[in-house]
């Protein structure tokens, strides 16, 4: 079963939690803090894998989990790392933040590997906390929280030329010609359900890479049919074949055929409208006066706009053999850069305790005090010990990182002021 879409929800391990313990041994009364670290949890990871072309296997399985790092122990042993989860996806895959569909990463091109959440850092021991005024702590850092997103992937396949035309125009019969695939081939009104791809081999050239794509059918760019679900196959091709019935056996008019895809195209991707195409007058074998056949009424509409016209008999192969080194050719002045999709999403930026977190500093006039708020600050005030020196200097170190102290100091705070955080109240001092 072919699969190109699929939504999964993935998380990250929990960074294990810093031990609190002391060293107690015959004759050493004091021995000290001995708490070790908490392991690092595991990353989530995806990666290319060229025999895969589905993603039949997320539809199955939804939900994707590394392991969580382990606490550290007594005697400063460091808890163990959390296992990595590896996620194999095929090559062409884009994935996706699914709530606002912006693109996390293409694993296309130089894009084979790519750690998309990482495992939370493990939290230190109280051995790190010992000073010369606090020689036995009594409390150690909880490892960082694990995160998670809910994503959507999408298989946009990677060819070089992508087939469009109405149903029964003739791409399939076309295909199995010029490549090594092998697509059902029947008189079918409605459309083929896979997007096939095959290789085609040219004497002299090194080949290219050709997708029949499925699916486009009038109103294709609204939905109807199977059109929305598959056209993304055809935004990375650099080169379009429009294959059209010139002999009519189906009664309709070619020349509209033609205009009707490329509105379909242009409805659903104008980038993809502007690509360069050419068209493939198929079915010249049925037409049985060549000198008075829709041929030359095509030629007359589109080659005044750039767009060459091919006639050709998918069937007997007539034709076929130029308009293949034509579209080599185009392609080789193109170049071979792959269409890759740029990054809009940064989970690092968007998950709790990320870089971006957002946090409030306002001013309560009725209470005269500041009041700080915000995710992180409420968790790294719940597991820190405010009533030890040190703990409240390593309270204040995060407050100045996350840049909470300067936005204070530019809303006027002066020494003495209040500052409420989640039930707590501090005077300020510079």
């Amino acid at each position: 079963m072919f699969a190109d879409r699929a939504k999964i929800y993935v998380k990250s391990g929990k960074g294990g939690d810093g031990h609190v313990s002391f060293r107690r041994e015959k004759y050493v009364p004091a021995g000290g803090p001995d708490g070790g670290d908490g392991g690092k949890g595991g990353d989530v990871i995806f990666t290319v894998d060229e025999g895969l072309n589905t993603l039949i296997d997320f539809r199955n399985v939804r939900k994707y989990k590394a392991e969580d790092g382990e606490p550290g122990g007594k005697k400063n042993c460091r808890g163990k790392d959390g296992k990595d989860i590896v996620l194999k996806v095929p090559p062409g895959t884009v994935i996706k933040e699914a709530e606002t569909g912006q693109v996390i990463v293409d694993m296309s091109g130089d894009n084979r590997s790519m750690v998309l959440l990482k495992g939370g850092r493990g939290g230190s021991g109280n051995q790190h906390y010992a000073t010369s005024t606090m020689q036995a702590p009594n409390y150690a850092q909880p490892g960082k929280p694990a995160r998670e997103l809910e994503l959507l992937l999408e298989l946009k396949v990677i060819a070089d030329v992508g087939l469009v035309g109405l149903p029964n125009v003739g791409k399939s019969t076309f295909l199995a010609r010029v490549t090594n695939a092998k697509p059902k081939i029947a008189n079918y009104h409605f459309t083929t359900l896979n997007p096939n791809l095959g290789v085609v081999d040219l004497d002299g050239t090194k080949g290219f890479v050709i997708a029949d794509i499925p699916g486009l059918i009038e109103g294709a760019s609204e939905g109807v049919g199977l059109g929305h679900e598959f056209l993304r196959h055809i935004e990375r091709t650099k080169v379009i074949v429009h294959i059209v019935d010139a002999a009519g056996t189906e009664g309709r008019d070619p020349v509209e055929d033609i205009y009707a895809i490329n509105r379909e195209l242009e409805a659903y991707n104008p980038d993809i409208a502007k690509r360069p195409q050419v068209i493939a007058a198929n079915k010249i074998d049925a037409i049985y006066d060549r000198e008075d056949s829709a041929i030359d009424a095509i030629k007359a509409e589109f080659e005044p706009r750039g767009i060459p016209v091919y006639p050709i008999s998918a069937v007997s192969g007539e034709g076929v053999r130029d308009l293949l080194y034509y579209v080599n050719g185009m392609l080789e002045e193109l170049g071979d850069e792959v269409t890759v999709f740029e990054q809009e999403y940064f989970p690092e930026q968007s998950v709790p305790g990320g870089a971006g977190e957002s946090y409030t500093v306002v001013y309560d006039s009725s209470a005269d005090e500041y009041v700080v708020e915000g995710p992180s600050v409420e968790k790294m005030l719940g597991y820190t010990n405010l009533e030890s020196e040190k703990g409240f200097a390593f309270f204040q170190k995060f407050l100045k990182d996350k840049g909470i102290l300067a936005k204070l100091e530019e809303l006027g705070i002066m020494d003495g002021d209040t500052v409420r955080i989640y039930g707590h109240s501090f005077d300020y001092y510079k």
